[in-house]
Formats: C-alpha cells, structure tokens, sequence
C-alpha cells in the first residue's frame, strides 16, 4: 500500500513516470468502470485515455495521496457521463431531423420494445441513480464505498438506489416516472 502511495505523492509532484505506474496499478478497476458506462472497448478505452489527460492536468489539486484511486475514478465517472450526454443530444438532433424529415412519429409499441433490454432501461435512468446502479450491481462496491467516492451520505445513496430500482420495477415507462419526479422536485 505504501508503494502505492509513494507512487501518487511523486505524480501529484509532477513525476509522470510515477502517474503511469500509479494509473497502471488501478487499470482494471478503471477499464470496467468505463466498460460498465459506456459499453463498447473502444469507449471504455478512450474514456480512460482522457481520464488520464484530465489526471494529469489536475493532479497538484489532490490534496492526499492516499485519496488517488478514488479521485481517479471520480473523474472517470465525469468523463464518462460527459461522453454520454454529449452523444445523446447527438442522437436526440439526429432523431429529430429524420422526424422531420419522413414525418414520422416513434410508437408506444417502439418505446415498449425498447424498455425490454435491462441495459437500455438502466441507461434511461437518471444520471445520479444510473451511477449508483452500476457501482453497486456492475462493480459490486459496498453502499459506503459508493458514499465514499461520490462525496455523499450513505442514507443518499441507499434512496438513490431505492428509487433506481423502484423505476426498473415500475411497468410505466422511466421517462414518464422521471418526468414525475423532476415536476415534483420543482426542477
């Protein structure tokens, strides 16, 4: 443990070999992280690629060496989500355009079709409870560890995860729950 942290001392002092080896020591856990959010290699890969960019660029703002694994995960999970939205207004334009277009309408038996996949439901989640999902089935990390790196209380991530699996359950469509939520939240 102490080579790990002497490793992140001498990254955070601007080392880049030592970066390298730290990064390399955490590398798996990582890459299923980012495999766990953006599902494809090649994703996953270039996510890391710019997780270590950003690592790099920030690392005199770690405070404790000890906290690097963590830090570095925080920032792939921004990353990741970054990637996500990006691509998502993307396909939402593309949508849109071809609505308008052919004139077309999507059905209720699509958006039916598309709910099956457990995959597909847990990317519709909201952002805050699709992270806690995925830590906590995908990653198998505790309820404390996921507190832990997302800097919030256990009770916060225990209604998270209630709520993220009542919306799995629920028949209705999560967009419909989600636009309940948000109205009701005043967002």
């Amino acid at each position: 443990m102490e080579d790990r942290d002497q490793c992140a001392l001498a990254a955070i002092l601007g080392d880049e070999t030592a970066l390298l080896q730290r990064i390399d020591m955490d590398k798996r856990q990582l890459y299923g992280i980012a495999f766990a959010y953006m599902r494809n290699e090649d994703d996953a890969l270039e996510a890391m690629q710019e997780t270590v960019c950003r690592v790099w660029a920030k690392r005199r703002t770690l405070r404790e060496a000890k906290y690097f694994t963590t830090w570095t995960i925080r920032i792939l999970i921004r990353v990741c989500m970054d990637e996500r939205k990006k691509r998502k207004r993307e396909q939402e334009r593309t949508i849109e355009a071809s609505r308008m277009r052919s004139g077309e309408k999507m059905h209720d038996d699509d958006a039916a079709a598309a709910r099956l996949d457990m995959a597909a439901q847990v990317k519709a989640l909201p952002a805050n409870y699709r992270m806690v999902v995925v830590l906590k089935y995908y990653r198998d990390m505790t309820i404390t560890e996921i507190a832990e790196l997302l800097e919030k209380p256990d009770g916060t991530i225990r209604t998270w995860l209630n709520k993220a699996l009542k919306l799995l359950r629920s028949d209705k469509s999560l967009t419909e729950e989600v636009e309940d939520d948000e109205r009701q939240s005043g967002k």
